[in-house]
């Protein structure tokens, strides 16, 4: 009988310290790892590749979840991360990653041709603005509208840059420019002329059954053309029969 009672009481040991070590091993390691905290490193400053290498030694897991783009700052450089550094997290936390990137280019626009004040807004809607104004005198441009710009359509600029443009005043004071008459009427085109200070010269005129009659068809100097001085300008006038223009010549003597 007290045989038995020692081989219970030392079965019951065995059994007890078998517990005691499995608890001391297995369970308790496993209950404080859970609890286990780590605290974020600083990592902002760093290059992107750096960052994640270092958290993922340290048992976190990086990602890149948002942009900027900045001149200020080195390209793939963490700005910011979340959680902050110093913070406690569990290990194998996700770390959320802001990287500097190269500042984005804009692509400048053709401006020769609008207003100035046309120009300005277009420009400040893609975060572009004027620099410097010149003015001149120049023929192929209306008064108040571009006639050049620098940098040029289609060059890539940083955001917050500033263009110089020149503005056209139209032409000279003291110059004169043949206006567009073809397929105006004689009588318009003569209006015209006055108004752009310059002379009704000799007028011909073609037989033309296509048009009707008395329609500028030609015009002795180029339209567009500048001058210094006022001077006459002949025309070509449709006409639907020679012989009406010789009768009315014989009546007029």
């Amino acid at each position: 009988m007290m045989n038995k009672i020692i081989q219970l009481l030392i079965a019951f040991g065995i059994v007890s310290l078998a517990i005691i070590l499995i608890f001391d091993w297995f369970i308790m390691p496993s209950y404080v790892r859970q609890d286990k905290t780590l605290i974020v490193t600083d990592i902002t400053g760093k290059n992107l590749n750096r960052a994640l290498i270092e958290l993922d030694t340290e048992g976190y897991k990086g990602v890149v979840y948002d942009t900027v783009y900045t001149a200020d700052v080195t390209p793939q450089t963490v700005v910011d991360q979340y959680p902050v550094a110093g913070a406690k997290v569990k290990p194998g936390r996700t770390i959320r990653l802001k990287i500097s990137r190269s500042e984005k280019l804009i692509i400048v626009p053709n401006l020769v041709g609008q207003s100035q004040r046309s120009v300005e807004i277009a420009l400040q809607q893609i975060g572009l603005r004027i620099d410097t104004v010149y003015t001149e005198f120049n023929p192929d441009y209306p008064k108040g509208t571009v006639a050049w710009q620098f940098p040029k359509s289609g060059d890539h600029i940083k955001k917050g840059m500033g263009l110089q443009i020149t503005v056209s005043q139209g032409l000279p004071p003291d110059f004169f420019q043949v206006p567009q008459l073809f397929g105006m009427s004689m009588q318009n085109a003569k209006d015209l002329l006055t108004k752009a200070r310059l002379k009704v010269g000799k007028i011909s005129y073609k037989q033309n059954e296509d048009l009707v009659p008395y329609t500028v068809l030609d015009q002795s100097i180029a339209p567009g053309t500048v001058l210094d001085q006022t001077i006459q300008v002949d025309l070509v006038v449709s006409i639907l029969d020679l012989k009406d223009i010789f009768d009315k010549l014989s009546n007029e003597k």
